[in-house]
């Protein structure tokens, strides 16, 4: 059986890469269904029904026995337990915004995600960034300022998912298990807490579990739209270029961005019209980059 061609895009992989993130741009409306449920609640319940699903897919592709052993192994279960928390922490700052009418500021800070994540290889591994990686996280850095000095504080929804997402993905790297696998131990080492405080919350009454069929089925059902595009993602990134999911990405950020707007009618004015066409035109310059470099590389195959 052959490997992948990493040098091409395949027709399976871009299906399954566009359909991650139109499932990750819908999903401020599933969460907005659920706004009155705490995201801590909803968390817990994302993390706990997650696990079976990912689970099932192991065990028909036959990836358990790699997270058997990496349970065995304590450095790599301290590894997997950092980008555990991560991850969560990156989940309870979108769900809370989503729930909370900051669903514009979630979008901001998917869109300065990449950005970040250039700047951060160039801080912590030393890669060399080019003129125009240097001017596109300039224009994102104005941005952030703009908006920090229209709100009289830093855009600390955005900020936070950029970071918790970039250092996860960083940490992430070093993590040596295959997608699926990974987030399988992930999902493991965040159940126990997570099935502790649900319990907790059912013993004092305060729990949504139950209570209505709505509110069973939406938490349910969150375990789907966690698990299932993270590894419809994995397998895509296997079968297309990097570059390629670098233009892709920005599908669901500009999804819950027209939701935000449109739909969640949060104010998009003021300063907002200035700096969000900021972040575009640098998301075009690194864009842009990605693309000189993949016909570059073409030109030397």
């Amino acid at each position: 059986m052959r490997a992948p061609d990493t040098q091409t895009d395949s027709p399976r992989g871009l299906a399954l890469a566009i359909a991650t993130y139109l499932i990750w741009g819908f999903l401020p409306l599933y969460m907005r269904e659920m706004a009155h449920i705490p995201a801590t609640e909803i968390i817990a319940h994302r993390v706990l029904w997650s696990l079976p699903i990912a689970a099932a897919v192991l065990a028909v592709k036959g990836g358990l026995g790699t997270v058997v052993g990496t349970l065995r192994q304590p450095r790599l279960v301290r590894m997997a337990a950092l980008t555990a928390v991560l991850i969560s922490i990156n989940w309870l700052i979108y769900v809370w915004a989503v729930t909370h009418d900051r669903a514009l500021q979630a979008a901001l800070g998917y869109y300065i995600n990449p950005l970040f994540s250039i700047a951060l290889g160039a801080a912590l591994l030393g890669e060399r960034l080019t003129r125009a990686q240097l001017a596109a996280i300039s224009l994102a850095v104005i941005a952030v300022l703009l908006l920090t000095f229209s709100a009289g504080g830093l855009p600390l929804v955005a900020i936070g998912l950029t970071l918790s997402w970039g250092i996860y993905a960083y940490c992430k790297r070093s993590l040596p298990l295959p997608a699926n696998e990974g987030f399988t131990v992930e999902v493991l080492i965040l159940s126990l807490p997570a099935l502790a405080y649900v319990l907790w919350l059912a013993a004092r009454g305060e729990g949504h579990f139950g209570a209505n069929w709505h509110d069973t089925l939406m938490l349910i059902g969150s375990g789907a739209i966690t698990a299932v595009p993270l590894m419809l993602y994995a397998n895509a990134a296997k079968l297309i270029r990097l570059s390629t999911i670098g233009v892709l990405q920005y599908i669901a950020p500009t999804m819950v961005f027209l939701t935000a707007v449109l739909v969640f009618h949060e104010p998009f004015t003021g300063v907002s019209r200035i700096a969000f066409p900021l972040i575009w035109a640098a998301l075009a310059i690194y864009t842009a980059t990605l693309i000189r470099r993949r016909r570059r590389n073409d030109g030397m195959r």
